[in-house]
């Protein structure tokens, strides 16, 4: 394995990292967004307060880390990126810092109006966002995009954006729905347990009947992709449905601690495949990921950096989510300002 090749590996370890993480978290919105008026859809949405609250931050260090590395180890591709999917890129910004700013907004808002309007933000971010998200997936992987900047619309609006994003979304939603499942039943709460069982058995179909049906477009619209993931990357798609029908499995048993373990593998198998199907192009009909690989120096200090980060920033993050579990399951909860009608 090439030195660019390894850093390649690393960089593509961030995006399956933030894919589950802050696809989990992207997937309490979309939930959030179903819940119902504020009597019924009350139970679920104090359950993703307090499931998502401590941890829907840190969730984004993946997406800077994926940045930092695309930006110094493959300086053209980024260029190339980032001006011709600048479009869907501001989306997806735009959506994030909405979704950030509404959900932190919506818990100290002086009156229920306000509080609707801040949680509608909260919830349609978090749908908008992991959609554009996997629309710049599909276009990259499509081969829409070069070193030099291409058209700003057509570049990401064709079917395999679209698959990528509906992708994204369905995913998310399962995965989040079945991570809700597993907490509700660690504290106890067995009607919001079971209320989250039913949309992960829901959603866990729906993202499999996406995926049958994107096969045929995909094929026609991306080949080249197509054919990756039917031979090189077969083995990772089974593995993604195989984890899939064993979440669905498991939920059904209502094994939700197993269940969540399955899903992480089923949603991250998914991203592989991306990876894999794509392998050896960085983008692809442009350049390999050797040759779009930056100078020598900036990737063995990377690779240096990563090594920093493993010893440092991820048993930070493993402790931040060990103990937010723990303040969880034990009832730790911060009590909101009580709101007035207008």
């Amino acid at each position: 394995m090439s030195l660019a090749t390894t850093v390649a590996a690393v960089l593509f370890l961030g995006v399956i990292a933030y894919a589950v993480f802050a696809g989990a978290d992207f997937g309490c919105g979309i939930w959030d967004l179903t819940a119902g008026d504020a009597e019924r859809g009350g139970a679920l949405r104090a359950r993703i307060d307090h499931s998502i609250g401590p941890v829907w931050e840190a969730n984004h260090v993946w997406l800077i880390f994926v940045l930092v590395f695309l930006w110094t180890g493959f300086p053209r591709a980024f260029v190339g990126i980032f001006t011709t999917l600048v479009a869907p890129l501001a989306f997806a910004v735009a959506g994030i810092v909405l979704r950030g700013s509404a959900f932190a907004f919506r818990k100290f808002a002086p009156t229920v109006a306000q509080a609707r309007i801040f949680g509608s933000m909260f919830a349609l971010s978090s749908v908008l966002t992991p959609f554009f998200l996997g629309a710049i997936s599909g276009a990259i992987a499509a081969g829409r995009v070069g070193y030099e900047p291409g058209d700003p619309w057509r570049s990401w609006t064709h079917p395999a954006s679209y698959i990528g994003g509906t992708l994204a979304v369905v995913t998310c939603a399962f995965l989040a729905a079945t991570f809700l499942a597993a907490d509700a039943m660690r504290d106890g709460e067995d009607a919001l347990a079971e209320a989250c069982r039913r949309r992960a058995v829901g959603s866990g179909l729906v993202a499999g009947a996406v995926a049958l049906a994107c096969v045929l477009p995909l094929r026609h619209d991306a080949p080249r992709l197509f054919d990756g993931l039917t031979h090189r990357a077969l083995p990772v798609v089974m593995l993604s449905a195989v984890g899939g029908g064993a979440s669905l499995v498991l939920l059904w048993r209502r094994r939700y601690e197993f269940a969540r373990v399955t899903a992480f593998v089923a949603v991250a198998s998914v991203v592989a495949g991306w990876g894999v199907a794509q392998y050896p192009d960085f983008l692809p009909g442009t350049a390999t990921i050797d040759q779009a690989a930056g100078a020598r120096a900036a990737l063995v200090g990377l690779l240096v950096v990563f090594g920093l980060a493993v010893v440092t920033v991820v048993p930070s993050l493993a402790y931040l989510f060990s103990m937010s579990r723990s303040g969880a399951s034990t009832g730790t909860t911060h009590p909101l300002p009580p709101r007035r009608r207008p």
